[in-house]
């Protein structure tokens, strides 16, 4: 294979997954990694791909790069919906016990599939009374998460303030975070914008990085919800480290580097 042809392969692949790495890379086409890093060189000289620790990127995938939430509910749809299903079936039928939903695109999928549930069990006539001690406490900061599960029976809902950042349609700054760390949810399903081996977890924004923060220090169980396209990207700000999580759940087997990191911190992978 000439190299011109291994180098459009290449970049084939970076842009159908995101990412590849150097190693990956050297097994697939049968070169070495120094033949590897002068292809990715090339590319990047092309402006192609965009090179990274261990590996490149497509070029648009820069660590202050972030859509909005309202682009982000279409995309992806169908893995987020079975990430999001996994992920309830982590809230046990009749749990009486708290939990806390991050902002994004596929734990708003866990929200409605939440609310569905509750509306579900409404029409059998086993949900709990609205101020007792039975309903599902739930907390969140963001907006449109609070518009699906407000006024459902069964769930007492809590909203967190703060400034609304548009972007996210969360709330954000400094009473966000501090009423984060006023709290102790059982479980906390938390989004984000990268999972990287090393750098662990991270989202672009500071503001939103520091209550994602308060938001796992604050939690029994950290859970966090990131279709493939979050596996090995890292992002701005760095808000948890592997060792910080209890469980991943996404739609693909996470790349060897990152699933040996995961064991190796003791994180639970589903594969949804």
């Amino acid at each position: 294979m000439f190299a011109e042809e291994r180098q459009q392969l290449i970049v084939g692949l970076i842009y159908a997954s995101g990412r590849a790495s150097v190693t990956d890379l050297a097994e697939r086409f049968s070169i070495t990694t120094e033949t590897v890093r002068r292809d990715l060189a090339t590319l990047e000289a092309a402006g192609s791909v965009r090179r990274v620790h261990g590996g490149a990127v497509s070029p648009d995938r820069v660590s202050t790069t972030e859509e909005s939430v309202l682009e982000r509910t279409v995309q992806r749809q169908p893995e987020k919906v079975r990430i999001a299903e996994a992920a309830l079936a982590l809230i046990p039928q009749g749990l009486a016990g708290s939990i806390l939903i991050d902002a994004g695109s596929t734990t708003e999928a866990l929200a409605e599939l939440l609310s569905a549930r509750v509306a579900g069990a409404a029409g059998t006539g086993t949900v709990p009374a609205a101020g007792s001690d039975a309903e599902l406490v739930v907390i969140t900061h963001s907006l449109p998460i609070a518009s699906r599960l407000s006024g459902q029976s069964g769930i007492a809902l809590h909203v967190l303030g703060g400034k609304v950042r548009g972007l996210t349609q969360a709330a954000v700054g400094q009473s966000t975070v501090e009423a984060a760390r006023r709290i102790r949810p059982d479980i906390a399903f938390i989004g984000t914008n990268g999972i990287h081996a090393a750098f662990g977890l991270s989202t672009p924004d500071p503001e939103e990085a520091a209550v994602k923060a308060a938001f796992v220090h604050s939690a029994r169980r950290i859970v966090v919800l990131a279709d493939s396209s979050k596996l090995d990207a890292e992002t701005l700000v760095q808000f948890a480290s592997l060792k910080d999580l209890d469980t991943v759940i996404t739609d693909m087997q996470p790349s060897r580097e990152l699933a040996t990191a995961l064991a190796e911190a003791g994180v639970e992978v589903l594969v949804a």
